[in-house]
């Protein structure tokens, strides 16, 4: 289980938003290379970043944050 990394909606959210990279980097405090790592899944966020991001996007958190096959491999 500790091994499962992190996947998420982050991009496809960030796009439902018309949001760019740069402006959710604004929002959530943080640069847009962070932003980037995360929908690259280079980075996996911190809860607060996480919750932050989910808040500024308008999702809950397992909106956006899931473990490997446990969405039916949609991704």
């Amino acid at each position: 289980m500790h091994g499962e990394p992190l996947k998420n909606r982050l991009k496809v959210a960030r796009a439902e938003r018309d949001l760019s990279q740069e402006q959710l980097a604004a929002l959530a405090g943080v640069t847009r290379q962070t932003i980037g790592a995360v929908e690259t899944g280079q980075y996996c966020p911190s809860a607060k970043l996480a919750l932050i991001l989910a808040k500024k996007l308008g999702k809950k958190f397992e909106e956006l944050f899931y473990l490997e096959g446990e969405q039916g491999g949609n991704e």
